[in-house]
């Protein structure tokens, strides 16, 4: 079996998280609870950030939805119209008189 480059990552994460597993087993009860702490404000500073940039998203394709759609019509004029022709269901019995 060789040795690839997903093989090292994987040992080197797991040589990582043994360290970190190491190093929380030998921090006092303050130490945990300051660490876990820290994580918490994290956490909640990356979930406030994450909502407020699903905000703008929602906004931005709002906007690119609105102005794309009046930008096309402004620009290709028929474009609707010559899309239901090329595409679009054709009625048998108006076209074929058979």
């Amino acid at each position: 079996m060789s040795v690839n480059s997903k093989h090292i990552a994987t040992f080197l994460l797991g040589a990582a998280a043994a360290l970190a597993a190491a190093k929380y087993m030998s921090m006092t009860p303050e130490e945990k609870e300051k660490l876990a702490d820290d994580l918490k404000d994290k956490a909640n500073k990356f979930k406030a950030e994450a909502e407020e940039f699903a905000e703008k998203a929602k906004g931005y394709f709002e906007e690119l939805k609105t102005k794309g759609g009046e930008a096309l019509k402004e620009h290709m004029g028929d474009a609707e119209k010559m899309m239901s022709d090329l595409f679009g269901k054709k009625d048998k019995t108006a076209s074929d008189p058979s």
